[in-house]
C-alpha cells in the first residue's frame, strides 16, 4: 500500500511523471515540486513554532533528543534545538509532496485536497512523534495539556503546509 503513495525509487522526476504524463515536473511559477515541499515544510514549521511557544513555554523535544545523544542539558542546546526541529519540518515537507501528488488526482481544488491530506498528515505526525520519538527515544510522556498543544501545534503543520503546496501546484487549475 505504502509503495503506491511514497515513490520508492532513487529518480522522483520519473516517479512524478509516470504518474501523469500531461503533468510539467515544476510548480506553476516554475520551480520543483521538491523545492515547495521544503519551503511549505519550513514555513509550516514556523507557523507551528509559533503557536507552541506561548503555551508550551520550553525548547522542543528537539533539545532534549540533543541533550540525551549528545550529553548535556536541554537549556544547551536552544538554537540546534529548532535548527533540528526545522530541518524535520523540512524533511516532512518533502515526503508530503509524493503523498499530496498520489491524492491530488484531476481536481480542480488543490487546496482543499492540501487542507484535508494536510490535516491527516498533521495527525499522522502526531502519533508517529508522541508514540515513537517521545514515548520510545526519550522516554518522555506528554500530560493532557501538553498533548493537547502537541497534537494541535502538528494539526496546524498540516492544514499549514497542505495549503502551501495545494496552492502551488505544478498542473494547471481547470
Amino acid at each position: 500500500m505504502f509503495a503506491s503513495i511514497i515513490p520508492i525509487t532513487a529518480d522522483y522526476d520519473v516517479w512524478l511523471m509516470s504518474h501523469d504524463h500531461e503533468r510539467e515536473n515544476q510548480t506553476v511559477d516554475g520551480r520543483h515540486p521538491l523545492l515547495t515541499g521544503v519551503e511549505g515544510g519550513l514555513f509550516a514549521t514556523v507557523v507551528m513554532t509559533l503557536f507552541r511557544e506561548p503555551t508550551a513555554r520550553a525548547l522542543p523535544p528537539t533539545a532534549e533528543f540533543l541533550a540525551r545523544y549528545l550529553s548535556g542539558e536541554q537549556a544547551d542546546y536552544p538554537v540546534a534545538a529548532f535548527v533540528l526541529h526545522l530541518l524535520y519540518g523540512i524533511g516532512a515537507g518533502i515526503v508530503f509532496v509524493p503523498i499530496f501528488t498520489t491524492m491530488i488526482g484531476e481536481t480542480d481544488e488543490p487546496e482543499t485536497v492540501g487542507l484535508v491530506t494536510g490535516a491527516i498528515y498533521g495527525l499522522a505526525a502526531s502519533v508517529f512523534g508522541e508514540r515513537v520519538v517521545l514515548a520510545r527515544m526519550l522516554n518522555m510522556k506528554l500530560d493532557t495539556d501538553e498533548a493537547a498543544v502537541f497534537y494541535a501545534g502538528h494539526l496546524i503543520y498540516g492544514l499549514t503546509l497542505g495549503v502551501w503546496v495545494g496552492s502551488r501546484s505544478w498542473f494547471s487549475h481547470s
